[in-house]
């Protein structure tokens, strides 16, 4: 059933996955130490430790070393700017993740200015963030870069697009907004404050959507022939987990889109692991 709309995230991810593996295992071989990911839990959130598992097994499975600290839901921030001191001051760590939400009583900002610019895989250090909003990027946050990736493969044309950048968090959506703008598509940023969405998903050529709302962009929101990116992840009280997009109901009217799961989930695992190979190739 249309499985040719589908864009496989998984598909699409392995050929780079089985580059940074060799790239790894070539330069072991001459004599340089592997790469390091230094990965901290805090608390007990199955949904983190279920990420965070994934990225430690796909790490190991491609030779990146893991430093793994497992801390407790009520670690005090001190303790936790600690232990960040000492991983920004580990040799053997070349990138640094924070796996979030974090707990209440820790600050967000605190914490994300605490890792060293140069191991913040994940580019939401604020020296990071301004560097990718010139258009000069040391790090490029996992999920966006992936999803250019996603663009790219698919065969779709980014300069003079209008795209629509559904939601407007740090973490996606300012950086996905930057990145489009980078390379000269038009660009909307809509979130839950914009009075009737519909009218701008409308007339978008692609949909990048990262809200978490479960099947908020229906057929009648888009126009023929549109791609969608999915990044909303949202589980139903059956267990289901569903994106953002009704994939099923979008099918014949998209030319193509990312199923929730195995669309962006497994390329932004692969952004994370080329962020900890480029950042360990900066300290070789």
């Amino acid at each position: 059933m249309h499985s040719n709309k589908l864009i496989d995230g998984r598909a699409l991810a392995e050929p780079i996955l089985e580059r940074l593996k060799s790239t790894i295992a070539s330069s072991v071989q001459e004599g340089n130490r592997p790469p390091g990911l230094c990965t901290i839990l805090i608390g007990d959130d199955l949904s983190s430790q279920i990420y965070v598992r994934h990225k430690i097994k796909q790490a190991n499975k491609i030779g990146i070393q893991n430093f793994h600290h497992d801390l407790k839901s009520d670690i005090s921030e001190s303790k936790l700017l600690e232990l960040i001191n000492s991983m920004n001051d580990h040799e053997n760590v070349d990138g640094i993740l924070i796996q979030l939400p974090l707990p209440a009583h820790i600050s967000l900002e605190k914490i994300l200015q605490a890792v060293d610019p140069f191991k913040d895989i994940d580019g939401f250090h604020p020296e990071n963030v301004g560097l990718l909003s010139i258009g000069k990027p040391r790090f490029i946050p996992c999920t966006p870069k992936g999803c250019l990736i996603l663009l790219e493969k698919s065969g779709v044309s980014l300069a003079g697009a209008n795209v629509v950048v559904v939601g407007h968090s740090n973490i996606v959506g300012k950086p996905m907004a930057h990145l489009l703008t980078n390379l000269e598509a038009t660009v909307t940023v809509c979130h839950k404050k914009t009075i009737d969405l519909k009218k701008y998903t409308r007339e978008a050529d692609v949909i990048i959507t990262a809200t978490g709302s479960a099947h908020l962009i229906q057929p009648d929101f888009v126009k023929e022939n549109s791609v969608i990116i999915d990044i909303g992840i949202t589980r139903l009280p059956n267990g289901k987990i569903v994106g953002d997009a009704n994939t099923e109901a979008l099918l014949d009217k998209v030319k193509a889109i990312t199923p929730v799961p195995g669309g962006v989930g497994p390329m932004t695992l692969a952004m994370l692991m080329e962020n900890t190979v480029e950042a360990w190739q900066f300290r070789l």
